[in-house]
């Protein structure tokens, strides 16, 4: 066996217990395979964990394994028989149904009469594949519009149902063994979290997902289900310390058991979570955004809302964030700890005013971003953003407009209007052109063909696959980016980043007026390649319509000569040109395929 507070002996302790735990409930409660991978990730807030697919991943022998060896060497585990696997789970060994490494498990993917694969799912009860069930779940559906992990945690711990009986028969479960397992498998508290974070992928540990729920409800809500917790949290209770972490001069603290008082948890400097920030240095907040103190004169704006899309919300958050920033702080920084940094703007509420003609309200839906992006470019304190994951549309435009972007290194980032049938107009193609000319007069290249570059990345809605493809794809730029390899230290590098431009002297910048564009010369190339692509059949006619409408924009419009013109005009060929492809049939049916069924419909 492993020593003691090693991550690896950690995580299998505790994760193995969890799914265990799960299989037993599972097959006490009949449950089937569809259901259960269908709550486990919005219920137990491990997104990444669909329990029966991820033990297909990793191998049913291995599950197995780790379990029977926990069983024989931990014989004073009060808990040791859930270590004692299903019947089904001891079947689908005998029958070598282990997973992906055999080709069947919990699912099974084989070939239809037509050519096409179709994945099937075990029935637990005869042990029998069949066609996958569809799994209704009002509950489901109610906790969708619950944009933090924190209120859908709370949601399904009250709530009533198949899903809230599943999460907390496991989370109660969880926790209250989590609690009683220190100091027996780790001296500290922290170390569970951490192991579970790295070893099975989750979003949070036992005693963080906890604190969400908050330590003294919870416990009281667990004894009565008849989950017994370790004395020690009584006692931390009583001793008035309310929480497993706190944040304290903007470093993370844990319970210690020995001392019985806070300390820091090691490397927390270098480690900062929005959540601890928003729970405990609140400075203002809406139903999407939450501004907090970080320390030493930097803004934390945090966005929460669904995918962290950026409608009306967002928008008064960040111009509040900037006004409370220019009063009160030196610097600002744009994180938050969601699944995706921003998946771009409000794409139903554009939907919507189009469908019902509102030019108007589309009108000043466009001109709010606009104006707020500008307004964070010429701040008088300087804004980092600290992208991760996805930073798609808005959330890309919103990168492009900062003074700094500090990325981690998993960033998928692009401007992919041109999939829905409009164009970048938050700034996006704007910031195209001006870095297009910045970039012809820094390298001295052929004016054409760097703006073709800059015009297929928007045209061909490239996304990059990471920070390092970013730059290539000039979303980043290497004077004014850098990046974190690991997620954790990435805000407390990106406040680092914003107190370094402040004492550097940043100095508010002045709005351009003299962006190079090329008029009709880049429009005669852009048309020609339009109609050339379109009479291929690589691109249908409504593809064409969006190109020349990029191409207006990103050329200045119809100028007879290449010219200096300003942001503003640039800022008002995007919204032009963006009111209009909203005004097209073929435009909304594209909206309505992404939103309805996640698919880029190209008519």
């Amino acid at each position: 066996m492993l020593c003691k507070d090693t991550p690896a002996f950690i995580a299998n302790r505790v994760g193995v217990y969890s799914i265990s735990q799960l299989f037993h409930y599972v097959a006490e409660k009949g449950l089937s395979v569809e259901e259960v991978d269908k709550y486990t990730g919005p219920v137990l807030g491990r997104p990444k964990s669909a329990t029966f697919r991820t033990a297909d991943v990793v191998g049913l022998d291995t599950l197995a394994r780790v379990a029977r060896g926990l069983y024989e060497h931990c014989p004073e585990d009060e808990e040791r028989e859930l270590f004692r696997l299903p019947a089904f789970v001891e079947k689908m060994l005998a029958n070598n149904r282990l997973g992906a490494k055999t080709g069947e498990g919990f699912y099974k993917k084989v070939k239809k009469e037509d050519g096409s694969t179709e994945i099937l799912s075990l029935r637990l009860d005869s042990l029998e594949y069949g066609p996958q069930a569809k799994v209704a779940s009002p509950a489901l559906d109610a906790a969708r519009s619950l944009d933090s992990l924190e209120e859908r945690l709370k949601f399904f711990a009250t709530g009533t149902g198949e899903p809230a009986g599943l999460f907390r028969a496991n989370s109660f479960g969880l926790f209250s063994y989590c609690s009683r397992r220190i100091p027996e498998i780790a001296d500290e508290l922290y170390r569970i979290d951490d192991a579970m974070r790295a070893g099975f992928g989750w979003e949070k540990g036992p005693f963080e997902l906890w604190d969400l729920l908050g330590v003294a409800g919870t416990l009281e809500a667990m004894e009565k289900a008849g989950n017994q917790a370790a004395a020690w949290v009584k006692e931390m209770l009583a001793a008035g310390c309310s929480s497993f972490y706190r944040l304290k001069e903007g470093r993370k603290e844990y319970y210690d058991l020995s001392s019985k008082a806070y300390r820091e948890v090691p490397g927390s400097g270098s480690y900062l979570s929005p959540g601890l920030l928003k729970r405990q240095g609140t400075v203002w907040k809406n139903a999407g955004v939450t501004l907090a103190d970080m320390g030493e004169g930097i803004l934390n704006c945090e966005f929460h809302t669904k995918m962290n899309t950026m409608g009306s919300e967002v928008i008064e958050g960040l111009n509040k964030a900037i006004a409370i920033a220019e009063k009160d702080f030196r610097g600002m920084v744009i994180a938050n700890e969601g699944q995706d940094f921003s998946a771009g703007a409000n794409l139903a509420l554009v939907l919507m005013y189009a469908a019902e003609q509102e030019w108007e309200e589309i009108d000043l839906l466009v001109r709010a971003f606009q104006d707020t992006m500008m307004r964070m470019r010429y701040s008088a304190v300087p804004v980092v953003a600290a992208p991760h994951n996805r930073a798609l549309g808005g959330g890309c435009e919103l990168c492009l407009h900062a003074d700094h972007v500090h990325a981690h290194a998993e960033l998928y980032m692009g401007l992919v209007e041109f999939g829905v049938g409009i164009i970048p107009a938050g700034g996006g193609t704007k910031e195209f052109a001006r870095r297009a000319a910045e970039e012809r007069v820094a390298g001295g290249i052929d004016d054409l063909e760097i703006l073709k570059n800059r015009y297929m990345t928007i045209a061909m809605a490239k996304v990059s696959t990471s920070a390092a493809e970013a730059f290539e794809l000039g979303y980043l730029d290497r004077g004014s980016a850098s990046v974190s390899i690991n997620r954790k230290r990435q805000l407390s590098a990106a406040k680092k980043k914003a107190i370094e431009i402040a004492r550097g002297g940043y100095v508010q910048p002045v709005p351009r007026n003299d962006i190079r564009v090329l008029g009709r010369q880049g429009l005669g190339m852009f048309t020609v390649g339009g109609s050339n692509m379109f009479s291929g059949n690589y691109i249908s006619a409504h593809d064409r319509k969006i190109s020349e409408k990029l191409a207006w924009v990103i050329c200045g419009g119809d100028l007879s000569a290449p010219a200096e013109v300003s942001e503003r005009y640039l800022l008002d060929l995007e919204r032009e040109a963006f009111l209009s492809l909203c005004g097209e049939r073929k435009t909304l049916e594209r909206m309505q395929s992404i939103l309805s069924g996640g698919k880029v419909l190209r008519n």
